[in-house]
């Protein structure tokens, strides 16, 4: 219902748009509210010199409803951080049949390197099968984290050991990203989790971070444990899914349930309202979070651990041959 709703709009506003001569705006989704997506979407389009009003109109949207307005054109382009390759563009490609994705110039990227602490990304030509170009863009890692006064040293070993052992027993792509060698990407500025840390020391690895502090018990530990992770159509809801159902399957007395958010921002700060056990989220609003920086200027959450990396996560820039968009700049025309 949802789904159907939020086609309608789009298709109301674009006709609206049509009757009043105003179609020079484009339609961008944005991500979510409270979605790493949206926070690292707005960074990108203000290094561009883009405004909300004067260059496009925003709709904050996951790839999974903009993905049905880029099919109708009622949308015009959307940002996704998303893996590589990411079945939703697949997805898009397969059913519209002109899918593009948009470059950074080399001004915007060192403007979101600067301000956001993302890091320049090369997608590969051939990534997609409609993408015979190299496309520049950003990415940040996608990490697990746990609340504090729920994950105990004892979860938090086997939730890290199991997130890489049996990494082979996800069917979803990004999980080949789960790997030993991997397992620190991201955890820079946030306290990790010390039954986690244990599990990575055993391995052989050097682990940097400070030690977070751990209220939660083995004695006290919960039965159902709720993992928060994304909008259907992206990649956090699938793959967390799939990591729920393995830790539900290896870890004695522990059942995770997978639930929809808006993503990073939101399962934050749903950890810190004590209502969310795990969450899947971008290492860069992590930070703030941790450091009562940009979205929790000011409130800071203190309950919540790095317990693992998950993958790496890619600002994908998508639009269709039809739009005529080539750059982030045509949106100022």
């Amino acid at each position: 219902m949802k789904k159907t709703i939020t086609v309608a709009l789009f298709s109301i506003i674009a006709l609206v748009l049509t009757a009043c001569g105003g179609g020079g705006t484009k339609n961008v989704a944005i991500g979510p509210a409270g979605s790493g997506t949206q926070a690292a979407t707005k960074v990108i389009l203000e290094g561009a010199g883009l405004e909300e009003g004067e260059h496009y109109e925003a709709y904050e949207e996951g790839f999974g409803n903009a993905k049905d307005g880029l099919q109708d054109g009622n949308i015009d382009l959307s940002f996704g951080l998303l893996g590589l390759p990411a079945g939703s563009v697949n997805d898009l490609q397969a059913t519209a049949g002109d899918a593009k994705l948009v470059s950074l110039s080399d001004e915007t990227i060192s403007y979101v390197e600067e301000n956001l602490g993302y890091m320049e990304y090369t997608i590969p030509a051939g990534t997609y099968d409609f993408q015979e170009e190299d496309v520049k863009t950003v990415t940040a890692y996608a990490v697990l984290v746990g609340n504090t006064d729920t994950i105990d040293n004892e979860l938090a070993y086997e939730l890290a050991r199991i997130s890489v052992e049996h990494a082979d027993e996800n069917t979803h792509a990004q999980s080949a990203h789960a790997t030993i060698e991997n397992a620190l990407n991201g955890s820079q500025g946030l306290p990790i989790h010390p039954g986690a840390k244990k599990y990575y020391e055993e391995q052989g690895l050097t682990v940097e971070s400070e030690e977070a502090e751990v209220s939660a018990t083995a004695d006290s530990r919960k039965e159902e444990l709720v993992l928060g992770t994304g909008s259907a159509g992206g990649t956090y809801y699938p793959l967390g899914g799939e990591m729920a159902t393995l830790w539900s399957n290896y870890i004695d007395g522990v059942n995770v349930t997978a639930t929809e958010t808006g993503a990073s921002v939101e399962n934050l700060a749903t950890i810190g309202e004590g209502s969310m056990d795990l969450g899947m989220t971008v290492h860069v609003p992590a930070q703030d979070a941790y450091n009562g920086e940009g979205e929790f200027e000011g409130a800071p959450v203190e309950n919540f651990a790095f317990i693992g990396h998950i993958y790496p996560e890619v600002m994908q820039i998508i639009t269709r041959e039809e739009t005529g968009i080539t750059n982030l700049e045509d949106l100022k025309e």
